[in-house]
């Protein structure tokens, strides 16, 4: 990045109970976290959310810190720490029972937000952070006060039944770039009643929605990159021995954010984006540690 960046992740901070032990989790830390290791001195990365007064909640703080996120704007809340039980198929795909009433879903809004929300070039959000009405009014005001160039990037992030058609609508009109899965597309093309072939659906959504880019990721198939001005790259998923497939996305969301801000060739991110993803399905959680290899500075050059 020419210049030093802002980034922010805003949602849900959690951990993943595994049968071998929790994870940390949520997308948007797993983002945040993510962004932090991949862009280096090139952006200050910050998590939005709220933890409990619990030791998970200490946890968390420390864990996002240890990814070098700046953790100024994670609140305290008089619930528990939000948790997520997760459950692997064979092939390592998660199946997630998620606590309700947590101190995620009581994020409030303050002058210090309103501050942040100004000058955040890059800010990620989505859909389960806004099942409960606190944390929603937080979530869409925070990117509604963002500046007119910044990325909106909305990981739709569909978890059954944390979200409603109301919700995904507006948050699709709040949203400059969309991140979605091969699960997320057919859900989304029913509910606005897209017709035709995948790429008939996402050009429909470009067109019908003020979206600059599309990531369609589709696990071990690859993703697909498409802009409004008609860029395209299609790329198989890159090898890798799967031990879980958390956090994989949300891997892929923040080397897109970094490469959008850069200015990058779509090929080059999705290239760079599959690459992050297929080394977080190696390890365990979705917050490993990056090798340098893999980070922003080495990519683009």
């Amino acid at each position: 990045m020419p210049t030093r960046r802002t980034v922010v992740g805003l949602g849900e901070i959690l951990w993943d109970v595994f049968p071998g032990g929790p994870k940390f989790g949520g997308a948007p830390a797993n983002f945040a976290c993510t962004t932090a290791e991949l862009a280096g001195d090139a952006a200050d990365v910050y998590i939005v959310g709220a933890v409990g007064p619990d030791p998970l909640g200490r946890q968390a703080v420390e864990l996002l810190a240890s990814h070098g996120v700046d953790t100024a704007y994670v609140q305290l809340a008089d619930y528990p720490t939000g948790q997520v039980n997760v459950t692997l198929d064979n092939a390592g795909k998660p199946t997630f029972e998620i606590a309700e009433n947590t101190a995620w879903d009581h994020v409030a809004w303050s002058n210090e937000l309103d501050q942040l929300a100004t000058r955040v070039d890059a800010v990620c959000f989505g859909t389960l952070a806004q099942r409960s009405p606190a944390s929603r009014d937080t979530t869409r005001r925070f990117v509604q006060s963002t500046r007119p160039d910044c990325l909106r990037i909305l990981d739709i992030n569909l978890r059954p039944p944390f979200w409603t058609d109301e919700v995904a609508g507006e948050s699709l009109k709040l949203a400059n770039v969309l991140k979605l899965n091969d699960t997320e597309l057919p859900v989304l093309a029913r509910m606005l009643n897209l017709s035709g072939s995948v790429d008939e659906q996402l050009v429909s959504l470009l067109s019908g929605y003020d979206l600059q880019v599309i990531a369609l990721t589709r696990g071990p198939d690859g993703a697909t990159l498409l802009s409004a001005t008609g860029q395209r790259s299609d790329l198989p998923a890159q090898p890798t021995k799967i031990v879980d497939t958390v956090g994989a996305g949300d891997a892929y969301t923040a080397a897109l954010a970094i490469g959008l801000l850069d200015g990058i060739p779509l090929e080059k991110i999705n290239a760079w984006g599959n690459r992050v993803a297929a080394f977080v399905c190696s390890q365990p959680g979705g917050t490993p540690h990056f090798p340098e290899e893999l980070r922003h500075t080495v990519e683009i050059n």
